[in-house]
């Protein structure tokens, strides 16, 4: 409509200047052809001196037809006008206008999908902005490219207008989403290796399932189509298939357009296996053979580009360590087609020197730079170093406050600087918790939390939460700085208040205390934390028929406690490890004010082995400790327990020492224990994304020792008699939270022992 307008008012000006000319020859002569005066016409809200701003021509200039045209073109490209006209009248330029309306209220209807704020982000039509046909017409295509990223292929706009008074309209993007366009089957051609089966699980589309309700992998995604033909290059180039390509990737909507069929067509090529591999360094006085068992690739097995990449990463950061910052190592490929191999020869030379200029980062809207800063390894006038840059953006991510991380790597002013661009989206990082479940623990239970990772910005860590069980009732606020004083020094306190029924060993526990805490790196990898604990513990509730052991304990404890612990991490991950291991030990000292006197020491250790790949897990896992008392003896809140979680096939506080004078046959704790778990996690046969896991394990442990001398006529007894199970579980990471349920045998017990065969927990947030 606009083009329209435009090529009807040019027609229009022409007409105008054969009368502007016919005119003048009847009106004035040639000496008298300028521009007296200009007057508008028609202006409602612009002022007339910003609509002469405009123009081209001015007052003095003469009535040239070129000059016309441009300002005529000048007031159109402004988007102001719906129309515009131009006369003349003697030495008079008139310019007649129609304002184009401003828009009153921007308004979204027949939304669910997205909210109106996430729409009103994607449009540029704005309150009190001008209305134009060509800006609406873009947002249409906005709202509806939106839809079509999320699934929502059927998805139309209708753009409506209701006029106001005082040239105003109420814009309304009427939006018709349909149904969401999933993916109904992905195939494959070609592939004479594999099955589709394989291949799906290696990409991360997925066809539509009913389990995959909460997953959005089954929608069409043109994007994830291109990373998924990545990870099948990835894959096949894993696998020794050097050749392999995909030739092509069809997505192909149904004819009801609710959902698209995918056929990726593939030529494998042949399989190639390695031939000679070496190290040729091009740095003087390098020995490369100390590097050769940095290499993860050797002669006769099946090529393997991830493995030659993680073979450059050792040897990168091998060099690294033994001070060679500046380095550049590149993989020479010789492939024999007839013998089906190819010779690998890692060519290490010397590379240029960079310095970083620069660090940028970008898309912090809410957290402040300094959070971000500090997690990078390298600072302005550093050596550039890949490793350290790759560890500088797995520290962002590891912050959980962005859903995106970016890292990039630009020239700087000179040949030897470079400048790293961090580029972040943040994501909400509060949570307002509420929470039910079930455990054979702790029977049903309630939670509610508040929890702010990131507050007001600074990457603090506040959290309160609440938890109400069958035998429980538990209380806390913590607060964490993570970098005290600018530091890598993680303070941090907590305010607790715990009630237990221990009805195994027939009394009730109310603790409420003060922990003060922090946490530093001593390397890279071991880690120490301190902690001072102030708490009174109550006994009470005593059944008149509990041991006197526990009877003896009712009433009021204050404990005044100093701890720590050594850690050191390998995991590849904190939360589902899968190769690694861990180890930590810890002491605490209670004496320093208060009533307890004892000396705890604790230590353990796991460690995961990935069989085959990383869904198939073996791990093991030891721990022990020892409560010492200092002049007293050792009290029942201060000891050991085992059993349950700990100790699967058995109660809790199922093993140990026990009055079995007492009906209950009351369990005492110990002041020693060890115990340890051997388990494999093996994936079960459904896909990965449903998150259901079996595993096989078996148990191990033992407690004893108590500070007490039995009567002649009381039953005591404490051994540290060698307990263990075998069993089998299932776990789920269930769309309401994690299930796991447990099968495990007492394999070896004692008669007095308390067992429990079957476990189960579950836990949601909602």
């Amino acid at each position: 409509m606009v083009i329209f307008r435009l090529k009807f008012a040019v027609v229009a000006f022409a007409l105008a200047m054969g009368m502007f000319f016919y005119g003048a020859k009847a009106q004035a002569t040639p000496s008298d052809d300028h521009i007296a005066n200009i007057e508008i016409q028609g202006s409602q809200r612009i002022e007339q001196e910003t609509i002469k701003s405009y123009l081209t021509v001015k007052q003095g200039d003469t009535f040239d037809p070129s000059g016309i045209d441009a300002s005529l073109k000048s007031l159109f490209k402004t988007g102001l006008f719906a129309d515009v006209t131009l006369s003349r009248n003697g030495d008079t330029l008139i310019i007649t206008v129609a304002e184009n309306p401003s828009i009153n209220k921007v308004a979204f209807e027949g939304n669910k999908r997205f909210k109106d704020e996430d729409l009103n982000n994607e449009v540029q039509s704005r309150e009190r902005a001008i209305y134009t046909r060509t800006r609406v017409q873009s947002d249409v295509q906005r709202i509806v490219d939106l839809y079509r990223r999320s699934g929502y292929f059927s998805a139309s706009v209708t753009p409506k207008i209701i006029t106001l008074d005082q040239n105003r309209v109420n814009l309304v993007f009427e939006v018709n989403e349909g149904q969401r366009t999933l993916v109904r089957s992905i195939s494959f051609i070609g592939n004479k290796h594999f099955s589709d089966g394989q291949l799906v699980e290696e990409i991360l589309t997925r066809p539509s399932r009913w389990y995959r309700f909460l997953s959005t992998n089954d929608v069409y995604d043109q994007d994830r189509i291109n990373v998924d033909k990545e990870l099948l290059r990835r894959f096949y180039l894993s696998k020794g298939y050097a050749d392999f390509r995909v030739t092509s990737a069809v997505a192909e909507l149904s004819p009801d357009n609710q959902g698209f069929f995918i056929t990726y067509t593939l030529d494998e090529g042949e399989r190639y296996k390695l031939g000679d591999v070496q190290i040729d360094a091009k740095i003087k006085n390098l020995e490369t053979k100390s590097l050769q068992k940095e290499l993860l690739t050797q002669k006769g097995d099946w090529y393997n580009a991830t493995k030659i990449e993680d073979s450059i990463n050792n040897l990168t950061n091998t060099l690294n360590d033994r001070q060679y910052a500046f380095i550049d190592i590149r993989p020479e490929a010789d492939r024999n087609r007839e013998a089906h191999t190819i010779n690998i020869k890692y060519v290490i030379s010397e590379g240029q020197k960079v310095y970083v200029e620069r660090i940028n980062i970008s898309g912090n809207m809410r957290t402040q730079d300094r959070v971000i800063r500090r997690e990078m390894m390298l600072i302005e006038g550093d050596p550039f170093n890949r490793s350290k840059l790759q560890k500088s953006e797995q520290n962002i991510k590891d912050l959980g406050f962005f859903d995106k991380v970016k890292v990039d790597v630009a020239q700087g002013s000179a040949p030897d600087q470079a400048v790293i661009n961090v580029s972040v989206q943040e994501q909400s990082t509060g949570e307002i918790s509420i929470g039910a479940g079930y455990s054979t623990t702790d029977g049903p239970l309630a939670d509610f939390g508040i929890t702010e990772r990131n507050f007001l910005g600074k990457g603090q860590y506040v959290k309160f939460s609440t938890t109400i069980s069958g035998r429980s009732q538990e209380f806390n606020l913590g607060f964490t700085e993570p970098y005290f004083l600018e530091r890598d020094l993680a303070a941090g306190f907590d305010i607790f208040h715990d009630k237990r029924n221990n009805d195994e060993s027939s009394y009730d526990e109310m603790v409420t205390g003060l922990n003060l805490r922090m946490g530093y790196p001593l390397t890279e990898n071991l880690r120490q934390k301190l902690n001072y604990t102030i708490s009174s513990t109550r006994i009470e509730n005593v059944d008149s028929t509990a041991s006197r052991f526990i009877r003896d304990q009712e009433g009021d404890r204050l404990t005044s406690l100093v701890g720590q612990e050594l850690s050191y991490d390998k995991r590849d991950s904190k939360l589902t490890p899968t190769d690694g291991y861990v180890l930590r030990v810890s002491t605490d000292v209670a004496g320093l004010g208060g009533d307890a006197q004892f000396f705890r020491v604790k230590s353990g250790g796991a460690v995961y082995f990935p069989i085959g790949g990383p869904e198939w897990v073996f791990s093991l896992m030891g721990e022990g400790g020892a409560v010492y008392g200092l002049d007293q003896d050792v009290a029942i809140s201060d000891r050991f327990f085992i059993g349950g979680d700990t100790l699967r096939g058995f109660e809790t506080s199922g093993i140990g020492p026990r009055d079995l004078t007492t009906s209950a046959q009351d369990a005492l704790g110990g002041n020693f224990f060890y115990r340890g778990t051997a388990e494999l996690s093996f994936p079960v046969g459904l896909p990965k994304e449903v998150g259901v896991q079996g595993h096989f394990f078996s148990d191990t442990g033992s407690l004893w020792h108590v500070d007490a001398n039995p009567l002649p006529s009381e039953t005591f007894v404490d051994d540290n008699t060698i307990r263990w199970s075998v069993g089998t579980g299932l776990s789920w990471r269930s769309p309401l939270g994690p299930l796991r349920v447990d099968f495990a045998v007492p394999v070896g017990k004692e008669s007095y022992d308390k067992t429990q065969e079957f476990r189960l927990s579950f836990g949601t947030r909602f």
